[in-house]
């Protein structure tokens, strides 16, 4: 197994006449050990099936091919997708292990393939829908790290009482606990982005519900967010019709009607949607 370094990711890039995209959020992983680590802390066995969005031209691929049982990897660009598959035959010892999917990881509903592990380096500009929408479509999904802009990491990884926490840091941990998993360098992509990038780990848990709940509960999470320094009774009014409806519910759920969304935890908002009049 070879795997991509710099010289040859420009080269692919250059025979594919390809300018990276920024509304695609294209950013070229080129150093080879930064993939293997991201790889290793993934923990990914012979036993897994990866999952891998936005493959690109495919460095962290052949990473995960190193270790993976199989890979099925899901590119919205088409000259990448058609690309990668090539590309793999050309380094990897068993380029059968690769599945390509050309499609939007958004519109996702099914894959061929029960997926264990997600490895991933996000589109930063749509990083927290897709992970979300992975976790809720997927749950033979257990575990996963995923690179993503350092703002990004710092919410999903985020704990109640710190600025970070918000919707973002709510809404993942219905479905799993998530973890801050190091610092990436901008020297490593291609081309280097304006951001500072980070890597989160999640391993996934119990929901607390089903998806009638869930949906009642991010609906609050929603509220309780959107103008995030007012107290949860006028935060939540407009949801509940008015202060008043908003803190007899807060308070049927036991919840401090004058706190901050910002301090409560997962349960504590599910505790409201089941505290809701047509509960």
């Amino acid at each position: 197994m070879n795997l991509l370094g710099a010289a040859q990711i420009r080269a692919l890039a250059t025979a594919l006449d390809l300018k990276p995209s920024k509304s695609l959020g294209q950013n070229f992983v080129i150093d080879s050990n930064v993939c293997t680590k991201i790889v290793r802390i993934a923990g990914v066995t012979s036993d897994d099936i990866a999952l891998e969005i936005g493959p690109g031209l495919g460095s962290l691929t052949l990473a995960l091919m190193n270790s993976a049982a199989s890979v099925i990897a899901v590119e919205i660009d088409s000259r990448l997708a058609t690309q990668l598959p090539i590309t793999v035959a050309e380094h990897a010892d068993e380029p059968e292990k690769l599945t390509v999917i050309h499609r939007d990881a958004l519109t996702l509903q099914e894959l061929p393939m029960q997926p264990t592990v997600l490895v991933a380096n996000l589109p930063y500009n749509v990083s927290v829908p897709v992970l979300l929408h992975l976790l809720e479509k997927f749950p033979t999904i257990r575990t996963g790290v995923v690179m993503v802009q350092a703002e990004v990491a710092d919410r999903l990884a985020g704990k109640p009482g710190t600025k970070e926490y918000g919707i973002p840091s709510v809404k993942a941990a219905w479905w799993a606990e998530v973890k801050a998993a190091g610092s990436i360098s901008r020297s490593v992509f291609w081309p280097a982005p304006n951001v500072d990038s980070k890597l989160v780990s999640f391993t996934r848990r119990p929901t607390p519900g089903d998806e009638d709940l869930r949906k009642k509960t991010f609906a609050i999470i929603d509220g309780a967010f959107a103008q995030r320094r007012k107290m949860l009774r006028s935060a939540l009014s407009s949801l509940y019709g008015s202060s008043r409806a908003a803190e007899a519910v807060l308070l049927r759920a036991g919840i401090d009607p004058t706190l901050r969304g910002e301090a409560l935890e997962i349960s504590s908002f599910c505790a409201i949607a089941h505290a809701e009049p047509d509960n």
